[in-house]
């Protein structure tokens, strides 16, 4: 380690964290890449400049251009611009000591909002369990993932690769070991990860993935091109490089949240938009994300990295309660939300056997939270494993009773519990309330599972073979196995519906 106390040296320059009672340093804001504006905006990342002396890191660096304003996160301010930059959290120990595994976190948020600087991503517990813990700041919106003709799509994706060059070539000065990096993500966070096994500009890079909740969300070329029309429409300024490259970043911001808006009211760009108004997608080019990550898996495109799979038992719930989704109560309703996914029947109906007496919108948000986020996970990680690479599943089950009904295992609320943060600012909603000695438990035993993986490829259960696809149940007060090929449930609804990517209703090009 070529550091001392909190402060490490950089082929770029020397860094200054802040050191906490425990030992461990945050070393925060480092940049990888140059400022992405100027004559450098929609551009692939390039280098970092060096700097002389030593550059205090101990805030985080600006976040991506956004409108998001999230509980006790920094908020982007016109202006903005160095946002390409990593945080680093280790703990400095002797250099005879063997370097620790490298786990690098992609933050979620609809590839349109949030930042590595939100209190639950805070990676000291992770670091004190036996891991360098290094998150990841990208373009996202339209900076990262908007179509621009000229330019390549996926540039928030570029942005991840090449921090985790900055990785390989760096880490080494934290404590870290270039050759155990796993890249871990939630949401869109787990989406990109996923792009990144399919991405031949990350081959080698990483070598282990741990993906919560990867959203089966993807656009074609034509989509994507739909998309840029309808902000560019917006903002006032013709969809070409220069029409673009014209309207500063703020300009787009709010255009694209106008445009999210119009999907909402039901005027949406492709049809799922009026249940689910993301507009920005990595886009399946041909060029940086050649295939959907579910296909290229099958192939065994990354076959050499080993996968932790986990998502949540009642995704959608969290993003129904804070009005992400369209609402669906009547049947009607729910037989229209099939066509524009689109969907075959047979799920929506086998959930209303499954069902029986529930009412529409649990049935919708269940139904829901399966096609997006549920069966592609799951089937990512079957995928993985018959294509003869190393798998891991689990689901997060955590629930327990509060007024007026139950905390649910809902979208994102395994984040705190994974990364040891379950006293963050924000998390009490998350969790249903202030967490207990049984959310504790649950929380040290994720923690852990990840630094075990992170650090040999085993998380503590078994992995998934040809033939059985065994699951661990993250729950309170303890958790639980089954397995998906011999447990009855609602996986055997989607027994071949296939996941492709969201296209236009006519004329796409893709």
């Amino acid at each position: 380690m070529s550091g001392t106390g909190n402060a490490f040296r950089t082929s770029k320059g020397r860094v200054r964290g802040r050191r906490a009672d425990d030992g461990v340093v945050a070393v925060l804001g480092v940049p990888y890449g140059a400022p992405p504006f100027g004559a450098d905006r929609f551009r692939p990342p390039r280098p970092a400049g060096g700097w002389s002396g030593t550059r205090d890191c101990t805030a985080f660096g600006p976040i991506a251009p956004q409108s998001a304003r999230l509980p006790g996160a920094p908020v982007w301010e016109p202006g903005d611009e160095d946002v390409l930059t990593v945080n680093v959290w280790t703990r400095p120990r002797p250099d005879t000591d063997a370097p620790l595994p490298v786990l690098v976190w992609i933050h979620g948020g609809a590839y349109t909002f949030g930042s590595p600087a939100q209190p639950d991503f805070d990676g000291a517990a992770l670091a004190r369990a036996g891991a360098v813990v290094v998150s990841v700041g990208h373009r996202i919106g339209f900076e990262g993932f908007g179509h621009v003709p000229g330019f390549p799509d996926n540039r928030g994706l570029l942005d991840v690769v090449a921090a985790l060059r900055w990785i390989r070539d760096e880490i080494a000065a934290f404590g870290g070991d270039p050759g155990r990096v796993t890249v871990a993500g939630q949401s869109s966070g787990a989406g990109s990860a996923a792009c990144l096994m399919a991405m031949e500009e990350a081959r080698g890079l990483f070598h282990r993935v741990i993906a919560h909740s990867v959203p089966s969300a993807f656009f074609t070329p034509g989509v994507a091109a739909a998309v840029t029309a309808a902000v560019a429409a917006e903002a006032e300024v013709a969809a070409t490089a220069d029409g673009l490259r014209s309207a500063a970043p703020e300009r787009l911001v709010a255009a694209a949240d106008r445009v999210a808006a119009r999907c909402r009211d039901g005027d949406p760009v492709a049809a799922v938009q009026a249940y689910n108004p993301v507009v920005f997608q990595p886009v399946i080019d041909g060029t940086v994300l050649r295939a959907n990550p579910l296909d290229a898996a099958a192939t065994g495109a990354a076959r050499d990295v080993d996968l932790l799979v986990c998502h949540a038992v009642e995704e959608c719930w969290f993003l129904h309660r804070v009005g992400a989704i369209r609402d669906v109560t009547t049947e009607d309703e729910l037989d229209a939300f099939v066509r524009a996914f689109p969907l075959p029947a047979a799920p929506a109906a086998g959930y209303r056997e499954l069902m029986p007496q529930a009412p529409v919108r649990d049935r919708y948000l269940a139904l829901f939270g399966d096609a997006q986020f549920g069966e592609y996970s799951s089937r990512l990680a079957e995928r993985h494993a018959r294509a003869g690479g190393r798998a891991h599943l689990s689901r997060f089950a955590r629930t327990r009773p509060v007024p007026g009904g139950r905390a649910r295992p809902w979208h994102t609320a395994d984040v705190p519990f994974a990364f040891g943060n379950l006293d963050a600012e924000g998390a009490d909603f998350l969790l249903g309330g202030a967490p207990d000695a049984d959310d504790r438990a649950l929380s040290a035993r994720m923690v852990r599972a990840w630094v075990d993986f992170a650090a040999t490829g085993d998380p503590g259960w078994p992995a998934l073979t040809p033939d059985a696809t065994p699951v661990r149940h993250w729950a309170v007060p303890g958790d639980r196995m089954t397995d998906d090929v011999t447990a009855p449930g609602r996986r055997a609804l989607w027994r071949g519906v296939g996941f492709g990517p969201i296209r236009l209703p006519e004329g796409d090009d893709g």
